[in-house]
């Protein structure tokens, strides 16, 4: 519990957009994985009307942390408030606003309005939070004004895939294959070494290293929400030099026949290394193809030993 007056801090940036644009990236929230570095998935609990309870899972000063929060949308004003339901420690209370205020027709100014207060007023835990905050609000609205102006300069860098196979057994049976991604080197021929933790339920650090059709090895890191038995999201860290951004997740659901499993990717890349990867005749169209065939290829042959374990234990 806190009993002081929490405490109440403001950011902001200006963005070459509109302010109605800015408004619908932010409002709707399965964009903030995409578009804010520290979220790693956004889960609708309930909605109603401009209001919503949402579940955040994200990173703050290097800790993968989750909460609930309450939003109200109010998209004639261009503003959202949101309140914390349940905080993670030290956090005792969290709310604020965010604020888009048209500066012209193709300018906005964004603010984001936070207060706050620690458990037990405690000066470590205000300290941990004023960092964090911190840290994290200038994050957010540094990608917030890249991916906004990048998405109004070139809408070919960011795409969106889904591979599916059906399966003759259990959803539940594939899900388990693909959380215990700690025997994925015994269980996987393209994956070499894994190194996973998993210190809160449901939230896993995940740093493998996978071997690539000329033998050699590269190393990956996400966290990955595991929603059981339906849905893993993931949002990876570590990225290779094609891509800005990789996120995804896999979907299982039993059906009349059995199963559906699925993999879903959503990639955003870096049109300054496309030549100097793929060379010099190289452009988006090439790059898209290249990432594309590329993730598709391992989380296919994921998908496919996922259907070899259910249908043996089916």
């Amino acid at each position: 519990m806190s009993t002081s007056e929490p405490r109440e801090v403001e950011h902001g940036t200006t963005v070459s957009a509109p302010a109605d644009d800015v408004y619908r990236l932010i409002a709707d929230v399965t964009n903030w994985p995409r578009i804010f570095p520290p979220t790693i998935y956004v889960d609708h609990l309930e909605r109603s009307g401009d209001e919503e309870l949402i579940r955040i899972w994200a990173t703050a000063n290097g800790e993968a942390k989750n909460w609930t929060s309450r939003r109200v949308l109010d998209p004639e004003k261009l503003r959202i408030t949101f309140r914390q339901q349940v905080s993670a420690p030290p956090v005792a209370s969290m709310g604020g606003t965010w604020i888009v205020e048209p500066l012209d027709e193709r300018t906005a100014r964004v603010r984001l309005l936070h207060d706050y207060t620690a458990v037990d007023d405690d000066p470590a835990g205000l300290a941990w939070i004023e960092e964090a905050v911190d840290r994290n609000s200038r994050t957010e609205l540094a990608a917030l004004k890249t991916n906004v102006e990048l998405a109004a300069a070139s809408g070919e860098l960011t795409f969106s895939f889904e591979d599916t196979i059906a399966i003759d057994g259990s959803a539940k049976d594939a899900y388990d294959f693909v959380n215990e991604a700690d025997r994925w080197a015994e269980r996987l021929p393209h994956v070499a070494t894994v190194r996973l933790t998993e210190d809160t339920p449901g939230l896993q650090t995940l740093e493998m290293d996978t071997r690539a059709k000329d033998g050699s090895t590269h190393t990956t890191q996400s966290y990955r929400v595991c929603l059981k038995d339906r849905k893993i999201a993931y949002k990876q860290t570590t990225l290779p030099a094609l891509m800005s951004l990789h996120t995804g997740y896999w979907t299982f659901r039993d059906t009349d026949n059995g199963a559906l499993a699925s993999s879903q990717h959503t990639v955003v890349l870096r049109p300054e290394n496309i030549r100097r990867i793929l060379g010099p005749g190289a452009g988006v169209a090439e790059a898209r193809e290249y990432v594309r065939t590329a993730l598709s290829t391992n989380s296919r042959a994921t998908l496919g030993h996922a259907r070899d374990y259910a249908e043996a234990r089916h």
